[in-house]
């Protein structure tokens, strides 16, 4: 119910997103059916929506004073007006999930406030189940996780993808930096909370399902986690997407918004994880 323990939400999500994979897993990606979302919004599949009803009765039927905003259901208005609303990816990385790739993730969220208080992001395939807590730490499957320690763009590994390094981002010019991609919006997040790569970028609107998990699980982690102007990111909107993302451990988030010529963005507000948390 509002006002429990995170960790007591977060234990929820796990369950949940465990029980997804196994769903998941039933289906084969390359044959399941497939069809394209209108609108040009991509692709969907019987997975996704299998996936979605189950979660929905999972979660809300534990916690049915929550709201609910998911990719794959139609949203109303009614989780404006609740305390805390779960928000939910079934399938991230659909295209991936119907190549039959390994990179294709569920992402769990439940926020507070506009501020997301637990999260799992969870890749059956590849058993990998990152989570986190507010104030509990990130981890991945149970070991606490930190972002890099590098400060400098010039060679940073960074997660994003090609349209992101358009000259007319960058007023300085393009960065020199390592260049990387995953499908899965919720993975790239994940990665660099993990502290495999660097940084993560997407300057283009992002959908709050995509997002909301890795947002928690990077800040659990040390990264700051911003807009694409360096405002802090808020979830719940009547409109469910934010103005891009930007994330990264502290020495290097602020080079990422100087090169974007974000110098003067005020992070006052930015989301960051607070002294000694893991």
């Amino acid at each position: 119910m509002p006002g429990s323990d995170p960790a007591d939400d977060l234990r929820l999500l796990i369950r949940a997103a465990k029980a997804a994979g196994v769903m998941a897993l039933t289906y084969t990606g390359t044959t399941a059916k497939k069809w394209d979302k209108p609108k040009g919004l991509g692709p969907v599949t019987e997975a996704d929506l299998a996936v979605d009803a189950m979660l929905h009765e999972t979660l809300t039927g534990e916690r049915p004073a929550y709201g609910w905003l998911s990719e794959e259901t139609p949203d109303t208005p009614d989780r404006l007006n609740r305390e805390r609303v779960f928000i939910i990816d079934p399938i991230d990385g659909t295209r991936s999930f119907i190549e039959g790739s390994d990179t294709w993730a569920h992402s769990l969220a439940i926020a507070e406030a506009g501020r997301v208080i637990a999260a799992v992001v969870y890749l059956p395939v590849k058993a990998k189940l990152y989570a986190a807590a507010e104030g509990c730490g990130a981890t991945l499957n149970e070991t606490p996780i930190r972002v890099s320690d590098c400060s400098s763009l010039t060679g940073a590994k960074v997660l994003a993808a090609k349209p992101n390094y358009e000259v007319r981002h960058w007023p300085g010019g393009v960065p020199e930096v390592a260049r990387h991609y995953r499908p899965s919006l919720a993975y790239r997040l994940s990665l660099v909370a993990e502290g495999r790569f660097d940084a993560m970028l997407t300057l283009r609107d992002s959908w709050e399902w995509d997002i909301a998990a890795g947002d928690l699980i990077l800040r659990e982690a040390g990264a700051i986690t911003t807009t694409r102007r360096g405002a802090p990111l808020c979830f719940n909107n009547p409109h469910p997407q934010v103005d891009g993302v930007v994330a990264a451990g502290p020495g290097l988030h602020g080079a990422i918004l100087s090169g974007l010529g974000q110098i003067g963005a005020d992070q006052s507000g930015a989301h960051v994880a607070g002294p000694g948390r893991t």
